[in-house]
């Protein structure tokens, strides 16, 4: 009888449950639908794991060099370095925005004051729907300030001043305020503007301002390079049209400063989420350089003891043929018919087993990570990093970024996935280019 009762009565509490106002309770409230990450155009998933940093017991060149386990998450990589054509898209761009930046001082057209029912905007943007006319008469006064001065010009011939071509972008330093003396949020309380820490004492860095970093960017190449890095050799050519003219538009970029390659990093991540927002999606993890260990993992394709990116210990095919575009011995740039004397297309030779093109030889590769000579022995051994945001007041020797791959102009030596080198961050190379990778939300692209 007593058991009978209590089972009805359980029944009427789950019915009279099942009535109650459910919001109270955490559920999915925010109606948020799954994401589903989608393939970016141009680049390979590279799925985690973790592998030996450092040189293999085969490379007896490097037998004393550290070698350390580390683990390494998920990301998205550029197929192939970046090329002419491709940063020639971020130079037109920031060309194009000064203009009508310029034009919309004094053609209304030009900038768009109203959102779509008429409301005042707050920020007023620049109209990318407005044609640009850079013949047109009446555009000639305002733009002019964009051309070479005329006692600059040669032969009186009237062109863009590449100089003034600048990116300004903003960035958030988190390693400087995940710091406890400096963190925002760590025991610290606001007292009229003023942060005052747990000792009670004022902590003006605590203010998030203070972790927003300015950088204003030129973003033309130096074309001047190959005469720079290769004083007695004729290679005018090179400088007048290797960056502007149709038949190096596959070629991989160069004479691109270490913070040029930052800067269109962060135009190529601004462009896609602007598009995301616009099909109202969510957006997408930033475009960087790579880290060092990314890169290295990368170019191993899978493979643990090998010094190469195609998987062997060898830089020849069984046909004899050359496996990348590098420099076989003295005074041979040329090593086969598929190279050329410089720089090859992109993708010339067949790619790693993770489907990455010229991740050795054609033009070594800017990373984000500083340059330090004990590296593997202070960084950690998860998702490991070691970047330094130099000063321009700084030594020499505190901006020095890691590149990696290997160029057109290197013997074999710099081409093994281990190989360590450094450039100067405000220098520009002939042989130094790009690639650019992303984070990814999920460990499986196919989960």
């Amino acid at each position: 009888m007593y058991k009978t009762l209590s089972i009805v009565f359980f029944a009427l509490f789950l019915l009279s449950s099942c009535n109650k106002d459910w919001k109270s309770q955490l559920t999915n409230a925010q109606n948020r639908k799954p994401y589903y990450e989608p393939i970016p155009y141009g680049m390979k998933f590279i799925k985690q794991g973790s592998f030996n940093l450092g040189p293999s017991d085969q490379e007896t060149d490097q037998a004393n060099s550290p070698v350390k386990t580390v683990s390494v998450p998920s990301f998205w990589m550029d197929d192939t370095e970046i090329t002419n054509n491709e940063y020639r898209q971020f130079v037109y761009w920031v060309r194009d925005s000064i203009a009508r930046q310029l034009l919309s001082e004094s053609i209304p057209e030009f900038l768009i004051t109203e959102g779509n029912k008429g409301a005042i905007l707050e920020t007023p943007h620049l109209n990318w729907e407005e044609p640009l006319e850079w013949k047109n008469p009446d555009y000639q006064s305002a733009l002019e300030a964009m051309y070479v001065p005329e006692n600059e010009r040669f032969f009186g011939h009237k062109e863009l001043d590449t100089r003034k071509l600048r990116y300004e972008h903003y960035w958030i330093d988190y390693k400087q305020a995940a710091k406890r003396a400096n963190s925002y949020n760590f025991d610290t309380q606001s007292y009229g503007g003023t942060v005052i820490d747990a000792t009670g004492k004022e902590n003006p860095i605590a203010n998030r301002s203070a972790f927003i970093m300015r950088e204003t960017t030129p973003v033309y190449p130096d074309t001047l390079v190959w005469i720079r890095d290769y004083t007695f050799a004729y290679n005018e050519p090179l400088t007048e049209k290797y960056f502007s003219h149709v038949s190096y538009d596959e070629y991989p970029v160069v004479g691109v400063t270490w913070a040029q390659a930052k800067a269109f990093c962060d135009w190529r991540t601004k462009e896609l989420n602007a598009y995301q927002q616009m099909i109202k999606m969510p957006t997408v993890m930033d475009y960087r350089l790579p880290t060092e260990v990314e890169w290295e993992y990368a170019a191993r394709g899978g493979h643990q003891m090998t010094m190469y990116p195609w998987g062997s210990y060898y830089t020849r095919n069984q046909e004899g043929s050359f496996l990348a575009n590098f420099k076989p011995m003295r005074g041979n740039y040329v090593s086969d018919s598929e190279s050329n004397i410089t720089t090859s297309k992109v993708a010339a030779f067949n790619p790693n087993s993770f489907g990455l093109y010229d991740m050795a030889g054609n033009v070594a590769e800017w990373t984000s990570n500083a340059y330090n000579e004990s590296g593997y022995e202070s960084i950690s051994d998860f998702s490991p990093d070691f970047q330094y945001n130099a000063k321009p007041d700084d030594s020499p020797s505190m901006k020095r970024k890691v590149i990696r791959g290997g160029s057109w102009k290197d013997i074999a030596y710099y081409l093994q996935v281990s190989t360590r080198g450094f450039e100067y961050q405000d220098s520009a190379k002939s042989y130094i280019g790009f690639r650019c990778v992303r984070s990814t939300f999920k460990p499986s692209y196919w989960e």
